[in-house]
């Protein structure tokens, strides 16, 4: 980290540039100068097709040119438009009809769901508890807002999900704190692929349910891959077991429609809880709507028209769910690909359901994605493994970069 000159730390780790955004830079850069079709540039977080091409759901980006001037240029209100506030919570909950008491505010993204989450449900100096394998910025938005970042293992030596674990760091940090937010990444963890299946939920659900009644857990759901994790339904099984936690747990949902209506750039998200009582759902609203007005104010309009329509259309939803299958899929046959190549040439990759990502153990990730890069492959190098995007590449791709980074790895 470079010494600051006007601007003050405060205890922040700020780099110079972004860690995934500079490697993918260095991939677009190096395609510039030796040609697209000489370069894998699998850091991306985003779905982009065989030529690298972002796809966009044809189906909401008309959706999007019917908008009125009205409909994306106007201020929306602060916690969201109604009819988007109606239409996230049923995008969000499909089937399952909660017999709890719900409320959604409109966030940047999921990014936003979580900044407010750690802001209301947290106290400064508070620490945060996550899985050791974990998105990066999770550490960044808990530093920012003076909080710190807590990890237990994700992974059993035999590949479950290691709710003992969970369980020691919850107890360690309840020494310290009476109140805790833990954040669960699932399905499609980022960056693993990983996700609970519903006996790996009761088993948490049951553990949350026995902590001491003068303890307060906030169970921040990361859900913004849910979409892209198989079918739609079978991804949001555990929502059911939710609704089993003790009134000392609340649940709070992080949605996103940057992934699952492809709208990346229009930041558009939301933050749902699945409260006990009338009360604690209207005090989540009040709280988390006064964040929003201290740090975005209100979110982009844009997004949230575009999901209202579509949830007014019952044909228009069953055309965005078809076309989006059809990517889905094709993104299940990459990850399928990777993760059978890699068996063929014993590349040990942690375990994979679905999702964006796969990653890769390594005792030695920046020295092996940098030997890559000289290869024309661009992967990300984690503090203990290495990264790699299905997203973002081609089957062909998948197929040569297993016995590419095994080549490497000691």
């Amino acid at each position: 980290m470079t010494e600051m000159i006007f601007a003050e730390a405060n205890g922040r780790v700020i780099p110079t540039e972004d860690k995934i955004f500079g490697i993918s830079n260095r991939a677009k850069a190096m395609m510039a100068e030796r040609g697209k079709d000489r370069v894998i540039n699998a850091t991306i977080g985003a779905l982009l097709d065989d030529d690298g091409n972002l796809i966009v759901l044809s189906s909401v980006d008309k959706v999007f040119r019917m908008l009125t001037p009205e409909e994306y240029a106007a201020y929306a209100p602060i916690g969201g438009i109604p009819e988007f506030k109606e239409a996230v919570k049923k995008d969000m909950f499909r089937d399952f009809k909660p017999k709890c008491f719900t409320e959604a505010v409109a966030t940047p993204g999921g990014t936003g769901a979580i900044r407010n989450v750690v802001s209301n449900y947290s106290n400064y100096g508070d620490k945060v508890l996550t899985t050791d394998w974990h998105w990066a910025p999770y550490g960044t938005i808990m530093s920012e807002q003076g909080r710190s970042l807590e990890t237990f293992q994700l992974f059993t030596e035999e590949g479950g999900f290691n709710h003992f674990s969970l369980k020691e760091k919850m107890y360690e940090i309840f020494k310290l704190q009476d109140r805790l937010i833990i954040i669960l990444n699932t399905p499609s963890h980022n960056p693993t692929g990983y996700a609970l299946n519903k006996q790996e939920w009761k088993s948490v659900i049951d553990m949350l349910n026995n902590i001491p009644s003068d303890k307060k857990v906030t169970l921040l759901i990361d859900a913004a891959y849910s979409d892209f994790a198989g079918e739609e339904s079978e991804a949001r099984d555990y929502l059911p077991l939710i609704e089993e936690l003790n009134d000392n747990v609340l649940p709070i949902i992080a949605h996103s429609l940057s992934k699952s209506y492809t709208l990346y750039g229009l930041r558009t998200g939301a933050m749902i809880c699945m409260a006990k009582t009338k009360e604690v759902a209207e005090e989540f609203k009040r709280a988390c709507e006064f964040s929003s007005r201290a740090s975005w104010s209100n979110c982009a309009r844009a997004g949230q028209a575009i999901l209202s329509k579509i949830y007014a259309d019952p044909e228009l939803l069953q055309m965005v769910m078809e076309e989006r299958k059809t990517y889905r899929d094709m993104l299940i046959k990459r990850g399928e690909t990777f993760m059978e190549e890699a068996k063929k040439v014993g590349l040990k990759t942690l375990p994979f359901r679905s999702g964006f990502f796969i990653t890769i153990p390594c005792s030695n990730p920046e020295e092996v994605a940098s030997k890559l890069e000289e290869q024309g492959i661009f992967i990300v190098p984690l503090a203990k493994g290495l990264r790699v995007s299905g997203a973002s590449i081609s089957i062909e791709a998948c197929r040569k970069l297993p016995a590419a980074i095994k080549a490497l790895i000691k």
